[in-house]
C-alpha cells in the first residue's frame, strides 16, 4: 500500500486523484476545508480525511501530523488546492492578486514545508505540484493566474534539484481543460470591477467563452487521475507533466516557438561576453 496526501481532495481533479488511489488499494490523507458528509468515498477505510486550509500553517502542521500518525508515512504528495482568476491585468486589485497567490502559490509552499521533512527523514518521496497549462504559457485575461502557476513550476523545478539528494523527486503537473467544477463560481474568481475599455477585447471575450463552455470540456477527470497514477511510478519522473491533448499540443508548439526565437538571435546573444 502506498500512502498519498492530496489537498483540495473534496471535488474535481482532487477527488478523482483520491478515487484512483483508493481503487488501487492505496491509503489517502484527503485534505479538505470541509469534510463532505454525503460522499461515500470519504467513508472508505483507506481514506483518512483531514480538515486543512492551505493558507493556515497551523492547520497544515496538525493535518500532516495526524495523517502520518494514522498511516505511518507519506509516499506521495499532490498539492492540488487552488482557484482560478480571469480578467485584464488593469482590472485586478491588489487584494485579489494577493489572495490568489496566497492559495495557489503560498498554499503549495506551506504544504511542501510541512511534508518535505517527513520525506527527507524517509529518504524517499514524490511531490506533484498542480500547476496548469497557464503555468507554461501566458494567455489573454490570465496575467494573475499565469503568474501564480508559473511560480509553481519554478518552485517545483528548483525543489527537484535541491531534494534529489534526499531521494525526493518533485514534478509540476499541468492539466488542460477538464470537466470539473473549476470554472464554477466556487473555484473561479471573476473580477469585481471590469473596465469597459476592455469590452470586446480578448481579455473579456475569453471570460465569456470560459463561462459558455463550462462543463463542456473534453478532459475526463477519471482518466487524468489514472494517467497521473501511472506517471507517479515512472522512472525517471518527468519534471513537467502535461495532462490532456490540449495542454500537450499547446505546450509543444509554445516551446518550439521559443526554441526558434532563441535560435534567431543566438549568435548575437553569444557575443555579449568580455573579449579578454
Amino acid at each position: 500500500m502506498r500512502i498519498w496526501m492530496i489537498t483540495g481532495a473534496g471535488r474535481g481533479l482532487g477527488r478523482a486523484f483520491v478515487q484512483e488511489a483508493v481503487n488501487k488499494g492505496d491509503g489517502v490523507i484527503a485534505a479538505v476545508r470541509k469534510i463532505p458528509q454525503d460522499d461515500a468515498l470519504f467513508q472508505h477505510e483507506n481514506v483518512f480525511p483531514v480538515i486543512m486550509d492551505v493558507t493556515r500553517p497551523d492547520e497544515i502542521k496538525a493535518a500532516v501530523k495526524s495523517g502520518t500518525e494514522h498511516f505511518g508515512r507519506i509516499d506521495y504528495l499532490i498539492n492540488n488546492a487552488g482557484f482560478g482568476m480571469n480578467g485584464a491585468f488593469e482590472e485586478i486589485t491588489d487584494e485579489e492578486l494577493r489572495a490568489l497567490f496566497e492559495t495557489d502559490y503560498f498554499g503549495t509552499v506551506n504544504v511542501c514545508r510541512a511534508v518535505i521533512p517527513i520525506m527527507r527523514e524517509q529518504k524517499r518521496g514524490r511531490i506533484f505540484n498542480i500547476s496548469s497549462q497557464a503555468g507554461l504559457m501566458g494567455f489573454n485575461g490570465g496575467s494573475a493566474y499565469c503568474a501564480a502557476k508559473f511560480a509553481v513550476v519554478g518552485l517545483s523545478e528548483s525543489l527537484n534539484h535541491e531534494l534529489n539528494q534526499f531521494g525526493i523527486e518533485v514534478a509540476a503537473v499541468a492539466p488542460g481543460a477538464f470537466r470539473t467544477d473549476f470554472r464554477d463560481a466556487s473555484s473561479m474568481h471573476f473580477l469585481k470591477n471590469p473596465m469597459p475599455d476592455y469590452d470586446g477585447t480578448p481579455a473579456h471575450t475569453i471570460v465569456e467563452w470560459l463561462k459558455e463552455n463550462n462543463h463542456k470540456q473534453t478532459g475526463d477527470p477519471k482518466k487524468a487521475a489514472e494517467f497521473l497514477y501511472k506517471i507517479a511510478a515512472s522512472e525517471p519522473l518527468p519534471q513537467i507533466v502535461t495532462i490532456g491533448q490540449d495542454c500537450s499540443d499547446a505546450s509543444l508548439n509554445h516551446y518550439k516557438q521559443i526554441i526558434q526565437e532563441i535560435e534567431s538571435y543566438y549568435d548575437d546573444s553569444c557575443r555579449t561576453a568580455f573579449e579578454d
